[in-house]
């Protein structure tokens, strides 16, 4: 899908921004937590915010992973959506989480929480977004979990409260892979 192709706030219910951090280096000598974003990785951050704020899809909270690489991918993401007034939540538990521990953990969103945004790694969001696309588009739901590429983002409807969020839940509103021009 491409950008702009729905907001997934038509019917005014919780929406889901699952968001695999950007593109790290792989320092030697670095363990993995402490791994820091590439440069492409930081101007493709900066993109996905970019592209979000065109989206409509400013999160009302933000769930990211405490590892560096994902709190980098935050900060760039931030500053096109108004930064520092946005509520974040550096959650142990997102790191190197699967869907049912992702899962869990946004079952624990408040009720009158409209947008959330995860900041987090694969093999996990690529898999918390297979796990939630009940009825997604086919082509879009094969081409993101063949390969959910660093700076995509999935865009996801839910059809019930954050309390209540199962499996199949969610319907795939837009997936987008952002990318910096290199003009």
């Amino acid at each position: 899908m491409t950008p702009g192709t729905g907001s997934g706030h038509e019917q005014g219910g919780p929406r889901l921004v699952l968001l695999r951090h950007a593109k790290s280096a792989r320092p030697e000598g670095v363990e993995d937590p402490e791994r820091p974003l590439a440069p492409r990785g930081r101007s493709d951050a900066a993109e996905a915010g970019r592209l979000l704020r065109e989206m409509d899809c400013v999160p009302d909270l933000v769930l990211c992973s405490p590892s560096r690489r994902t709190r980098e991918t935050w900060d760039l993401v931030a500053a096109p959506l108004g930064g520092a007034q946005l509520p974040v939540s550096y959650d142990d538990r997102v790191y190197e989480a699967g869907p049912d521990a992702l899962i869990a953990v946004l079952r624990e969103v408040p009720p009158e929480t409209g947008t959330v945004l995860v900041v987090g790694h694969n093999p996990g969001i690529e898999e918390l977004s297979a796990t939630l696309s009940g009825d997604a588009d086919l082509d879009s739901l094969a081409w993101m979990t063949e390969k959910f590429p660093t700076s995509a983002f999935a865009v996801f409807a839910l059809g019930t409260g954050w309390a209540a969020l199962v499996p199949g839940a969610a319907r795939l509103v837009s997936f987008v892979v952002a990318r910096a021009s290199t003009d």
